[in-house]
């Protein structure tokens, strides 16, 4: 009963799949437990909200992006009231998990981890298996979902999970990385990831200062004209800018 109402006001809300599972059944060894988050949590609803189409396929990534900085606000607000849906009619206690950005950005993690691993969340609720671009495949949506999920000390059974072998084995998402990050097979080479798909984060504006700092008067004042600064300016406001979506672009899994 308590599955069937939280799913109603999930798929209400905008999430185009819901999933449970219980807290025993999320496995990722060597992150962050669930209960440092939520002490006495016992279940993670997790909501998977579809790619569009046409975004991802736009040769303009600004296009791209501003696709998923819709979804992101989405899954926000949506996460924020679920969390006070469960607790309101359930009388326990839930906490909303970012489905990006705050993250910890001190060493070791860096900014390269969640709190919670939202893919590892997702298989365990029963909404899909990974592929070789270490991505979670949906049975309806494929590779074009992304997810977020909230802890609750509500007791709920995971869900089924999934079996079928969604991922053909083709190779196209390894071949398509710029970044040749998925050579590697199981594994994502962030950095070379973040290289490509974000190249206005971190990274860019360290270099950009590095090469201000190093320059001569006249190298600083053509450095301050460089378009690069107003790349960089606009990417403090938005947060992370995406630039790449290939391993999903051109995933066939479970398309037409």
């Amino acid at each position: 009963m308590e599955k069937e109402k939280i799913s109603s006001f999930c798929l209400g809300l905008g999430a185009d799949v819901v999933g449970f599972a219980s807290v025993g059944d999320y496995e990722l060894k060597g992150a962050m437990a669930p209960d440092a988050i939520l002490p006495g949590v016992r279940s993670i609803i997790v909501t998977g909200y579809r790619e569009i189409d046409g975004a991802i396929e736009s040769p303009n990534n600004r296009t791209s992006m501003a696709a998923r900085l819709g979804m992101m606000d989405l899954m926000r607000k949506n996460s924020y009231l679920i969390s006070r849906f469960v607790e309101d009619a359930f009388r326990t206690k839930a906490a909303p998990v970012a489905p990006s950005y705050p993250l910890d950005m001190k060493p070791p993690v860096m900014g390269l981890t969640g709190d919670i691993s939202l893919r590892h969340a997702a298989v365990a609720a029963g909404l899909g298996v990974f592929g070789r671009h270490n991505l979670v495949i949906n049975p309806r949506f494929g590779s074009r979902i992304i997810f977020t999920a909230v802890l609750t000390s509500l007791p709920l059974e995971s869900d089924e999970r999934v079996t079928d072998d969604l991922c053909n084995g083709c190779g196209l998402c390894v071949e398509s990385c710029p970044g040749r990050a998925l050579d590697e097979e199981g594994k994502t080479d962030m950095f070379k990831c973040l290289k490509v798909s974000q190249p206005n984060g971190i990274g860019g504006l360290i270099g950009y200062l590095r090469n201000f700092i190093k320059a001569d008067l006249e190298g600083k004042k053509a450095l301050l004209k460089d378009p690069a600064i107003l790349s960089l300016y606009q990417a403090n406001f938005i947060g992370f800018e995406y630039h790449c979506f290939k391993c999903i672009g051109v995933c066939p899994a479970c398309l037409g």
